[in-house]
């Protein structure tokens, strides 16, 4: 990185920032309270809304949505006449999944080959380090320059739209003249990038019944409807031979123009099995950033361990759909449950429920805010030009902003390129990656300023 004396700020502020990340992973910050006690969360919001009063911001307040979950946010005033930016990242975490697996504690930060490993680690904990780190690095080089709101949301894993119901009843609360989403991630390591477009999603559970009660496969078996098998053909009918997603009256032919994602890449970034195949068709832009996307999220079912010989009298599961931009989620989510119902075969009973959902989101990357941002990776990545791609996972909060706030510019970047491994075992965060990203916040900040 070229030396200025942001660059070098933030390089002296690394060992710190590794200990408050620390501090911040050992939270077990899941916003599922059936799984995690709900504790956790509320000490996280605590040691965040704490590190805010620190920094100077005032009016900081832990913020009661509606999903039952908090989010934390703060407001340092800028000079008279200056534009506001409002930060945000979340603090809930995805579960870490099978704790065995990982190899270090999943909520111990552990350095490693160059990586600090640990749940939350780069989504999105870091994000707000990382927000951190380029404050301390304008104070200490001239002063923070804008206006800034801070907000960390404290359920945006689960989906449960807590923040954006909140700010919907709070319009004035984070009103800005430009958004820092820090959620998301570079293409891949060292390469900065903004992340232009979203994929929206929706969760959807169905539940199928057939009978009373469950009964022994070699007496019924054969007749009687197995309501374990009707969902599997449900499920299987969401996907065609090639594996592309197939909901009768949803398209998913859409092309993305723009950066281009090897196959190989994709491969060795997903870690694909040898031997195994790519799922859809088109390139694998355009299947994780432009079409809609299904996954079965889980089943409840019984477990092979401990099996008996029945025929399942009941069966549920959890279907996610990413649904691309140029798609409205809620009609998404009807053609879905529609679906579902139309598909379930032998007239067995069938319920859906949707129970979250979030819209799509494109950005205007024309913008005064994307110039300054591009300047300002062009200091902090030497000889690397910002590229704009798309991202194939959700952030609900995106388009409630855009919808309350239509004037005010929203930019995607953050830690979570690929070899973070986010909501999978032993998800990390590159050291280096979070340096130039505070560089670039901290600069872009100076530079908006002054645009």
């Amino acid at each position: 990185m070229s030396s200025n004396p942001v660059a070098e700020t933030v390089a002296s502020l690394m060992s710190g920032a590794q200990v408050e990340l620390a501090e911040l992973v050992a939270f077990k910050s899941v916003a599922d309270f059936d799984q995690y006690p709900r504790s956790e969360s509320e000490g996280a919001a605590n040691w965040i809304a704490g590190a805010l009063r620190a920094e100077g911001f005032q009016d900081v307040a832990l913020l009661d949505t509606p999903d039952g979950t908090q989010s934390v946010y703060g407001f340092l005033p800028g000079p008279e006449g200056a534009k506001t930016v409002l930060l945000y990242a979340h603090y809930d975490v995805q579960p870490p999944l099978d704790e065995a697996a990982w190899t270090t504690p999943p909520f111990e930060l552990t350095e490693r080959a160059g990586r600090w490993y640990g749940r939350g680690a780069a989504d999105c904990k870091g994000g707000f380090i990382m927000h951190l780190l380029a404050l301390r690095a304008l104070k200490a080089n001239g002063g923070v320059p804008v206006g800034v709101k801070v907000i960390v949301e404290g359920s945006e894993e689960q989906g449960t739209g807590g923040l954006e119901r909140y700010a919907e009843q709070h319009p004035e609360l984070l009103t800005a003249d430009t958004v820092v989403i820090g959620d998301v991630g570079n293409f891949r390591l060292g390469l900065p990038t903004v992340t232009s477009t979203l994929r929206g999603m929706t969760l959807v559970r169905v539940q199928i019944d057939t009978l009373e009660g469950n009964l022994h496969s070699g007496q019924f078996g054969g007749a009687a409807p197995d309501a374990l098998g009707a969902l599997i053909r449900v499920l299987d009918s969401l996907r065609a031979e090639d594996g592309s997603t197939t909901i009768d009256g949803l398209t998913g032919d859409a092309r993305w123009e723009g950066l281009q994602y090897e196959e190989e890449a994709f491969r060795k970034d997903a870690k694909v099995l040898d031997g195994v195949e790519l799922v859809g068709s088109g390139t694998v832009a355009d299947r994780i950033w432009a079409r809609p996307a299904v996954t079965v999220l889980g089943i409840d079912c019984p477990p092979v361990v401990g099996a008996t010989p029945s025929v399942q009298a009941g069966a549920r599961a959890l279907v996610s759909l990413r649904v691309p931009p140029g798609v409205d989620a809620v009609e998404a989510t009807k053609l879905l449950q529609a679906h579902l119902e139309a598909r379930t075969p032998w007239g067995a009973r069938v319920r859906t429920e949707q129970i979250g959902q979030g819209q799509p989101f494109r950005a205007d990357t024309s913008s005064p805010a994307y110039t300054a941002m591009a300047e300002a990776m062009a200091v902090a990545y030497p000889g690397e030009e910002m590229q704009s791609a798309g991202q194939g996972g959700s952030i609900p909060l995106c388009n409630t902003l855009a919808s309350l706030y239509p004037h005010a510019e929203i930019l995607l970047i953050g830690l979570s390129e690929p070899q973070a491994q986010i909501h999978a075992v032993n998800e990390s965060v590159s050291p280096d990656e979070l340096e130039r990203l505070s560089v670039t916040e901290a600069l872009f900040l100076q530079k908006y300023a002054a645009s």
